[in-house]
């Protein structure tokens, strides 16, 4: 009984080898330029590059480059709570800014009148 499981095994080990081998490896990543007339169109398009200025970057890269240039020297938990109040102090501002800016606009509505600019202000 115990060469039949062995002749089995070895049997079903030796007919698989050959078909799981048959697969073409793939490689993880295409290759890098092969040559320098061939280009790619994902390596030369603008979206594939990085911002370069502060007038490219979105308003959450520019909010992370001024809170990380604030908080040289701060490390571990400091710097955590530092980067974590700075990110969030932004967006208060920003909205209080917005709501100053729309108040002072809307001197004069009243009802629905109001409401309705606020609404659409806050909005923008």
């Amino acid at each position: 009984m115990r060469q039949f499981i062995s002749v089995a095994a070895l049997g079903f080990v030796l007919s698989t080898g050959p078909a799981l081998a048959a697969d073409p490896v793939k490689p993880l990543a295409p290759p890098a330029a092969t040559s320098p007339a061939v280009t790619s169109p994902a390596v030369t398009s603008p979206a594939a590059t990085a911002p370069t200025s502060d007038a490219e970057n979105t308003p959450q890269q520019s909010k992370m480059k001024t809170c990380n240039a604030e908080a040289i020297g701060k490390k571990g938990e400091e710097r955590k709570a530092f980067m974590k109040t700075c990110l969030s102090a932004s967006k208060t501002t920003t909205q209080q800014s917005k709501m100053k800016t729309c108040n002072a606009q809307a001197t004069g509505k009243k009802g629905e009148e109001r409401k309705a600019f606020m609404s659409e202000c806050l909005k923008n």
